[in-house]
């Protein structure tokens, strides 16, 4: 197995609206999350399609409670930090900081509780990643302006990045203006804010705020840049690669089209400038970007200097209605899909693609050429093995693999051959031109106890046999014609007993064996473990 870089980033991800609960504590104000509640009126409120800017005793909203992280980080970093991670991203709580979104003063408890945050991360030398906004639009902003329909939120979106700049420069050197920005055009509400009302036009409204999230993050980059020099400001987009069902030229113009609304943010805060096919369809849609004055240049200085996305599984495109009745795929959010014949699910419906995260981490560096982190996936745990290529055409997907490691204390892990590469590569740190054919294993136990980043030990079950044994690898003669025999003691004797035998799954220390025809291997038999030299009956002393 290959190893990562010493400074490499292992890491969790969470988000303050998902765990630190304490809704109204610390003087924190009303956000988009406080009022997303649990049940059928969820996603109408997250698509802006249902007015809910106050909570109400008839509903549940999560956020409220989540895990509480706001009274238990100092428990919940340090079991964290037990488990080896050196990446800890969160975000702040944009109303914990500004209340009301604009407040001139910002809040000294909500800054202080972050602060805190930062300084137990360091203690065990964690990395914090700050998302400066996720999915937490102040609703005070909301009922003040729109949301981010209204330039306004620009000025206050800066102001209040100045606050969190000013606070935290040399606790925090890795930022992130918006997360999964691009969902702004899924759920509306959710990434923006966003609630629709009768006669408004849905895709001007959603566009221009898009453009308005597009020139805060830029202003933020260039006062990062600013005000902390050496500190790192990336974007962030929900991430996933999708595929034509068929290979009809209009399944995979269909595929294209869909990659390219999925890029469309990330190719303005990564390039600096809006894409000429963006510009077209804006243009055909009757989409009119209302703009000021030096936006051009705002979104060319403030690029960002790195890439991050999530990504929890491809996605499968068609333009055949009938497969689209059909099969339509689960756990994609508010995104078309249908089922992809190739891959399995998940128990929430997504699909489950290591291959298409190797595909989504091309595609952004070939189109982008920026540093890339992955700062959300998903929980299933893979390995990566490295199969000699002589070795390789006894392996197929499907097949078993125990996996031991330290970590394991003598425990064995089952998993599964996932994918095998179709090419070969010099293997890592041999010296030689031994060639290997990486090879994936998913891990099958979710709660296996491996975590990311360990070494461990695979053994591919090819065949699974009767009556078969193992024994220390040093213990098998191998003969001229190629055929193996392994020494044994008779039954109460010390003469030697040569049995020929056939050989199976093989380790650096063990290997499996099955008598040949005719012979006979049973537990209890005294093996010899230096076999050179010994024939049939000879006399031994074991010692």
């Amino acid at each position: 197995m290959g190893s990562f870089p010493k400074d490499f980033l292992w890491g969790g991800a969470t988000a303050a609206n998902q765990c630190e609960g304490a809704w109204q504590a610390g003087g924190k104000g009303l956000a988009t999350v406080d009022v997303t509640p649990f049940g059928p009126d969820r996603f109408p409120v997250a698509l802006g399609r249902l007015e809910m800017l106050e909570c109400d005793d008839k509903h549940y909203y999560p956020s409220h409670e989540a895990i509480d992280l706001y009274h238990h980080y100092k428990e919940d970093i340090a079991l964290f930090a037990e488990m080896g991670f050196k990446c800890f991203r969160l975000s702040i709580a944009w109303t914990r900081i500004l209340p009301n979104g604009d407040d001139a003063q910002p809040n000294e408890e909500g800054l202080k509780f972050y602060e805190d945050v930062f300084d137990e991360c360091h203690k065990y030398g964690i990395e914090p990643l700050v998302t400066i906004c996720h999915f937490d639009t102040p609703i005070a902003l909301i009922k003040k302006y729109g949301g981010w329909k209204d330039r306004r939120m620009v000025d206050a979106y800066v102001h209040y990045c100045e606050v969190l700049f000013d606070r935290y420069k040399g606790k925090v050197k890795y930022w992130l203006t918006f997360n999964e920005i691009n969902m702004l055009l899924h759920l509306p509400f959710t990434g923006a804010g966003l609630v629709f009302y009768p006669g408004e036009n849905v895709q001007q409204v959603e566009y221009q705020a898009a453009h308005h999230e597009l020139v805060a993050s830029a202003k933020a980059v260039k006062l990062a840049h600013e005000k902390m020099p050496g500190a790192m400001v990336g974007c962030m987009l929900a991430a996933g690669q999708y595929y034509p069902r068929t290979c009809a030229p209009e399944d995979i113009r269909a595929a294209q089209e869909a990659d390219r609304d999925n890029y469309f943010f990330t190719d303005v805060q990564a390039r600096g400038a809006y894409p000429v096919w963006a510009k077209k369809r804006m243009e055909k849609a009757g989409i009119t970007l209302h703009t000021e004055p030096g936006d051009e240049q705002v979104l060319k200085e403030g690029t960002v200097d790195f890439v991050s996305f999530s990504y929890y599984s491809s996605r499968c495109i068609t333009t055949d209605q009938e497969i689209l009745a059909e099969e339509k795929a689960d756990g994609n959010a508010v995104l078309e899909a249908v089922k992809n014949p190739y891959l399995k699910a998940s128990e929430w419906g997504w699909a489950i693609d290591p291959v298409g995260l190797r595909v989504t981490l091309n595609t952004i560096y070939d189109r982008y050429e920026k540093p890339m982190f992955i700062v959300e996936n998903l929980d299933q745990l893979e390995m990566e093995l490295q199969v000699s290529e002589y070795s390789v055409g006894d392996i197929s997907v499907g097949l078993p693999v125990e996996i031991t490691a330290d970590i394991l204390d003598g425990r064995t892990v089952k998993g599964t051959v996932s994918s095998i590469s179709p090419t070969g590569e010099e293997k890592v740190g041999s010296g030689s031109t031994e060639r290997v054919v990486p090879t994936t294993v998913t891990i099958d136990d979710p709660k296996s106890g491996l975590i990311a980043g360990i070494t461990a030990r695979a053994t591919v079950v090819t065949e699974r046999a009767e009556d078969v044994f193992k024994i220390p690898s040093s213990a098998i003669l191998t003969e001229e014609d190629g055929g193996k025999q392994i020494a044994v003691l008779k039954e109460g004797t010390n003469l030697v007993h040569l049995i020929p035998v056939t050989t199976g799954v093989e380790s650096d220390l063990e290997t499996e064996i099955a008598a040949a025809a005719g012979e006979e291997l049973t537990e209890g038999m005294t093996v010899l473990l230096s076999p050179e030299g010994l024939s049939e009956g000879m006399e031994v002393v074991p010692v």
